[in-house]
């Protein structure tokens, strides 16, 4: 057969992602902040997109009424005729007027004396006091120690070196850095160094810039003039203190039991972590996306956290309107490529609402038992199991179940919570979730008396024993220590030290 070169054309089947479905996988996998961030960026982006106010009457923003115009002198004088003043509003708090508004306090002496009337306010403007405006901010670490340290230090150079020092803090407090790798990189002594790093560790709060757990507390119980030579054989030996190991703790400190329960309580009163009070970062509150509710027929019923939800609308009036009047070819494709998005955007958003409502009504559906009697009876169940009752993939699944939380009778759960591995039962019957198993273990360590510490082993007899579960040694070490739950031996410590 001769080679040569030819034409040959051929048919086949192949996947292919487009930009905007690789976009809406992504948006399956997005918490409520994530999307509401992504969508505000969009409506900034495209204008064919806009928020639905929530009317539902289906008006376009040219079929709106006008709002009704007001004359500037009436609606202040009206809107002023309402306001209280600032003595009337702390006494509503109970308060002196200078802790509430103390820029007004001699603007309210001055309207108490005047002609006006009572409860006419002189703000201008005639808007109410924003108490939020009157909240101080909060103070960060470092700007707390700066201050300081300016006081402290007179030189430059010393104060250039607690500078490098205070940006060398973690969150904790304790220095992150070498001594010697600042003093290298700043071009001065490591002497130089370590005398300025002694005088800013006495700085507010006690036990900053350390660089272990021995220094933080030594440097705190020094403040409070407590650092005799028996503590700090104490701080030389936590590793015992860790292990409660308190008869070889105390031989080797020199110290009889009455003296070693004293020493240890003062150490339960320091902070091992001082710069955590200055931690301004702000706590998210978890919001639900899905809420389970029993209804009045006794099923469960779920539904969409429709608060969280963003609800966009294209504006396809605003489009006809602008579209007529484009002439330039690159404005009409900017316009069409901005309603092919706005099309697609609330296309993916409606998929993506559903596709958790029919994930979540499955998780509900496979895990009745546990919605019922509790965390015993949950069931094992995998993403396989999900994915193939609602006939989707089981990476689809694994996106929308990420970042997403369900709000149901028995408390707030993330949704991957109750995807557990399964452990077999001995007698052959069904299968143990992981998660159970897990809980069943803290129960009876939870329960367990000082003169009867269960070991691992004794905890699989009983698990085998009670419900089947075939359970190993080493897997009961590994719930364990998931659990933070010490050992047995460290444990028989603890109980036998609070009975002491």
């Amino acid at each position: 057969m001769a080679l040569s070169p030819r034409l040959e054309v051929r048919q086949s089947q192949n996947l292919t992602l487009t930009p905007q479905l690789m976009q809406s996988i992504r948006l399956l996998q997005l918490s409520h902040l994530e999307l509401s961030a992504f969508v505000d960026a969009e409506l900034l982006r495209n204008p064919l997109l806009e928020r639905e106010d929530g009317g539902g009457d289906g008006e376009t923003p040219f079929e709106r009424e006008k709002p009704a115009e007001l004359n500037a002198y009436t609606d202040t004088v009206d809107h002023g005729s309402h306001l209280q003043s600032a003595v009337s509003i702390a006494d509503g708090f109970d308060t002196d007027v200078s802790n509430v508004f103390p820029e007004q306090t001699g603007q309210d002496s001055l309207s108490q004396s005047s002609s006006w009337p009572e409860g006419k306010s002189m703000l201008v403007g005639g808007e109410a006091p924003d108490l939020d405006q009157y909240v101080s901010a909060r103070i960060s670490l470092a700007e707390h120690l700066a201050e300081q340290a300016s006081l402290i230090f007179k030189d430059p150079a010393e104060r250039l070196i607690a500078r490098n020092l205070i940006d060398n803090l973690d969150e904790r407090g304790y220095l992150a850095a070498d001594c010697a790798q600042i003093a290298e990189q700043l071009g001065a002594a490591p002497a130089t160094v370590e005398n300025v790093l002694k005088a800013i560790q006495g700085c507010d709060p006690a036990g900053v810039f350390a660089r272990d757990l021995a220094e933080c507390l030594a440097i705190q119980l020094r403040e409070k003039n407590r650092l005799d030579p028996m503590m700090a054989r104490l701080l030389d030996n936590l590793d015992l203190v860790a292990s409660h190991d308190l008869v070889a703790l105390g031989r080797k400190i020199g110290a009889d039991r009455e003296d070693l329960a004293d020493m240890l309580a003062e150490l339960r009163e320091l902070d091992p972590r001082p710069g955590r009070a200055f931690d301004g970062t702000p706590v998210q509150a978890v919001v639900p996306d899905v809420y389970v509710r029993r209804s009045p027929r006794g099923d469960w019923q779920i539904e969409l956290n429709s608060d969280i939800l963003p609800r966009v609308l294209v504006n396809r009036t605003y489009y006809a309107t602008i579209s007529k009047k484009t002439r330039d070819s690159q404005e009409k494709s900017f316009l069409v490529d901005c309603l092919q998005t706005a099309n697609w955007l609330t296309k993916s958003l409606d998929q993506r609402a559903q596709t958790i409502l029919k994930v979540a009504t499955e998780i509900v559906k496979q895990q009745d038992a546990f919605f019922v009697h509790g965390i015993a009876h949950l069931r094992p169940m995998t993403l396989k199991t999900v994915a193939s009752a609602i006939e989707m993939h089981e990476s689809t699944v694994s996106r929308v179940t990420a970042n997403k939380y369900m709000a149901t009778p028995r408390g707030m759960f993330e949704m991957k919570y109750f995807f557990t591995t399964a452990l077999n039962s001995s007698s052959g019957g069904e299968d143990h979730s992981a998660e159970s198993v897990r809980h069943r273990i803290r129960q009876l360590i939870d329960a367990e008396k000082p003169s009867a510490i269960l070991s691992d082993d004794t905890i699989a007899e009983i698990l085998k024993g009670e419900q089947n579960i075939d359970v190993a040694r080493r897997t009961v070490a590994k719930y364990r220590e998931a659990m933070n739950i010490p050992s047995s031996v460290i444990r028989r410590r603890q109980k036998k030290a609070q009975m002491a």
